[in-house]
C-alpha cells in the first residue's frame, strides 16, 4: 500500500495521549494515527449515508401525503383488509381450510 508523508501539528496533550495508546498497543504513532483517520472516514461514510436514508424517507412521507391530498386516505392494511373479505367469502362458500 502506497502511503504519503503528512506533517501533522498536535497539541502537547494529544501528543501524549497517542504517544500512550501507541505503547499500549506496541504500535508506531503514525500506526495509530492511521487507524483513527481511518475510523473517521468511516464514521463520516455511515453518517452521509444514513443522512440520505432519512432524506429518503422523509420523500417518501412527502409523497405519501401528497397521494392523501389528492385521492383521499389509503388504508395502510389493505393487504390484511383483503385477506380477511377473501377468508369471509371462502367460509360462506364452505371452501375455508381450518
Amino acid at each position: 500500500m502506497t502511503k504519503y508523508r503528512a506533517q501533522i501539528l498536535l497539541e502537547p496533550k494529544q501528543h501524549q495521549a497517542l504517544s500512550e495508546i501507541a505503547d499500549q498497543c506496541q504500535q508506531s504513532l503514525s500506526h495509530v494515527v492511521r487507524e483513527i483517520v481511518q475510523n473517521y472516514l468511516v464514521d463520516r461514510d455511515l453518517d452521509e449515508k444514513q443522512r440520505q436514508e432519512i432524506q429518503a424517507v422523509q420523500a417518501l412521507a412527502e409523497l405519501r401525503r401528497t397521494i392523501q391530498e389528492r385521492r383521499g386516505l389509503v388504508t395502510e392494511y389493505l393487504l390484511a383488509e383483503a385477506r380477511q373479505e377473501r377468508s369471509v367469502e371462502l367460509d360462506e362458500r364452505g371452501e375455508l381450510e381450518a
